[in-house]
């Protein structure tokens, strides 16, 4: 008996469902019916996992129809942004495991290759799909193999350059392939630019008499716009459409996110992303924060130095929720930018405002930052422009996953010439980090900070500018230091009381900066302790690694002290919650204890310690174990 057979009074025709090939025996009749069970099945589950929503339920309908006309995985089917993708996983033999959706050893939230033979393509940053798309085309023509590529892009994805890339270039090379543009009029947050509004003619203009489409105009034959939540419509295009000549096509689709749950369809954000939710009444079981988080307090933070200084500019990339520079613009709407999608374009016209005298705070999380890493580059660095940038997310994130871990700007903006690069501790430091960012006009300027809430630390009531490249000390101790960049204090000050019981006396301190480093703090930890330790949530080759070569240049890595460096390890960590990520990277209070004691026990320094008047030997093994319940 299936898992869903307490279900099969509400979804008779879904549960017979194994593999998109059992579509194909489904009247259009039935084919519709389906789609009601299948987004029935969609909210039951999400209601349950939390994750993303309304831009599922926007593709019901259209993932029932190309999966009953195409022959999926044969036929390739790209799914952009993969927001989009829930419904698609249910149909293609992943129902029984949807519960698990975003958890630890579960179903990823998007389309991975290596869960399914129905991902051809991992996606979960945007406006890929039509590249990709391009390049399954070119391959299957170059080997002389038949079989239909289809890319569903939209959801916000078409705001991006790449997809414009992706356009340009397969008009030209002229291989098949079908592009469904679902237009469902929304991104996480409304729309932007002047695309949509070219989008909004296209549908409301006659199919006869309209004007010629860009699509057209880039070598696309262009179809529509049609309904797309009509089966019958849908079903009879796309097989028009899949027998149809050669060269590429556009479907343009239109859609309505959240289509068919009334909450969702309500909402302003469309129920993009929601926790575990009540079905009936919609209700979100959002847990009580126990202290702010850490995107509120920027953002709050940012608003005060809007109020004392009329330069200051808040940019983000169809991100403005996440980044909390949707707070800022209610308040600065002629200050606030939200440039779609478009993370390489947000970084230059942040570059041109600075130019221009203005002082830009571009509010990117970091795994998006990594789109417009040439612009920083050119544009911003080799130019010496003074844009703060606001890097949200970072480290490990949780059920998002791998994709959307901010694991490597430490690295790419610190080798960087001109750059000052900052890591708040905690959310009081975050709040004198914006200070010190607003009024940093010598060059470009960077502060990274956690998702979710902040430690509870007390906001400053007058935020203070830190003298550049200078960490604190925060605990004194004399025997191993550790020397915190970014939000791993915390855990340092665990580590510190955990080693502190076995008489392990320890010093915490906060870098603060990466670059230009305190070069002064790491000599003199290094000269007044036996090991020297770095911790910070980010991957190797970052201020880990600068420490080192700063030591290693001075010859301080010759002889007294240990030096040892704690990273995310050299691979992508699946989705869990915060908490388990960091403990499968390692980062945890209990292993950086573990990391000191027994290094100072293989080393041979302090290799005596007094436990309650007596004395022990540091054991050269692990001391604790980790559990769930040590969070």
């Amino acid at each position: 008996m299936s898992s869903n057979s307490n279900r099969t009074s509400t979804t008779p025709l879904l549960d017979t469902i194994h593999t998109p090939g059992d579509l194909k025996s489904l009247s259009d009749g039935e084919l519709a019916r389906l789609a009601d069970e299948l987004r029935t099945d969609v909210i039951d589950i999400v209601s349950e996992t939390g994750g993303h929503l309304g831009s599922g339920l926007g593709v019901v309908e259209l993932t029932v129809a190309l999966h009953a006309v195409f022959d999926t995985p044969e036929d390739t089917l790209i799914w952009d942004v993969s927001h989009q993708c829930y419904p698609h996983k249910v149909l293609t033999g992943r129902r029984d495991r949807m519960r698990t959706l975003r958890k630890k050893d579960g179903l990823s939230g998007f389309t991975k290759r290596s869960e399914s033979p129905y991902d051809p393509f991992g996606a979960a940053h945007s406006s890929t799909s039509i590249s990709a798309g391009l390049g399954f085309a070119v391959a299957r023509d170059l080997e002389g193999k038949d079989g239909h590529v289809v890319c569903v892009i939209g959801d916000g994805a078409m705001t991006a350059g790449m997809a414009y890339e992706g356009f340009n270039n397969a008009g030209h090379l002229n291989s098949r392939m079908i592009v469904i543009l679902n237009d469902n009029n929304m991104s996480i947050s409304p729309p932007t630019g002047a695309l949509s509004d070219h989008l909004n003619t296209l549908a409301q203009s006659d199919t006869v008499q309209r004007e010629r489409s860009f699509f057209e105009n880039m070598g696309f034959a262009y179809h529509g716009p049609v309904d797309g939540h009509d089966i019958p419509t849908l079903l009879a295009t796309l097989r028009h459409l899949k027998e149809e000549g050669t060269g590429p096509v556009v479907l343009h689709a239109i859609t309505r996110k959240g289509a068919g749950y009334v909450h969702a369809e309500a909402a302003s954000d469309k129920y993009h992303g929601v926790s575990k939710f009540d079905v009936p009444s919609g209700k979100q079981s959002k847990s009580v924060p126990k202290a702010p988080s850490y995107t509120k307090v920027f953002a709050n933070a940012l608003i005060e130095e809007a109020r004392q200084d009329d330069r200051v500019i808040a940019i983000t990339a169809a991100m403005a929720e996440g980044t909390g520079v949707d707070l800022f613009g209610k308040q600065y709407p002629d200050r606030s930018f939200d440039v779609g999608i478009a993370e390489q374009h947000a970084v230059t016209f942040a570059g041109g405002l600075a130019a221009g005298g203005m002082r830009p705070f571009c509010a990117i999380y970091s795994t998006f930052l990594q789109r417009g890493y040439d612009q920083v580059v050119h544009d911003i660095a080799l130019q010496n422009l003074p844009v703060r940038f606001a890097i949200d997310r970072a480290g490990l994130v949780g059920a998002d996953g791998a994709t959307h871990a901010g694991a490597f700007d430490i690295g790419f903006l610190a080798n960087l010439p001109n750059f000052t690069v900052m890591a708040a501790a905690d959310e009081a430091e975050l709040v004198n980090m914006v200070k010190t960012a607003a009024e940093h006009d010598l060059g470009p300027i960077a502060f990274r900070y956690p998702r979710g809430e902040g430690t509870g630390a007390q906001l400053p009531v007058q935020p203070v500018a830190l003298p550049i490249g200078k960490g604190r000390i925060v605990d004194i101790g004399h025997t191993a230091a550790l020397l915190s960049f970014g939000g791993r204090l915390e855990q340092c000050l665990e580590a510190r009381a955990l080693l502190s019981a076995l008489g392990i006396s320890v010093t915490v301190a906060d870098a603060r900066f990466a670059k230009p480093l305190d070069t002064e703090l790491i000599e003199d930890l290094v000269e007044t302790h036996e090991l020297l330790v770095t911790v910070e949530e980010g991957a190797t080759g970052g201020f880990g690694a600068l420490v080192l070569h700063h030591l290693a240049d001075k010859g301080l890595l010759d002889g007294r002290c240990g030096v040892r460096t704690m990273t995310l390890p050299d691979t992508f960590i699946s989705q869990a919650s915060p908490w388990e990520m960091y403990n499968e990277a390692g980062l945890n209070a209990r292993q950086i204890a573990d990391l000191v004691r027994v290094t100072l026990s293989r080393m041979g320094h302090g290799s005596q310690v007094t436990l309650g008047g007596g004395t022990t030997r540091i054991q050269d093994r692990p001391l604790w174990t980790h559990h769930a319940e040590d969070r």
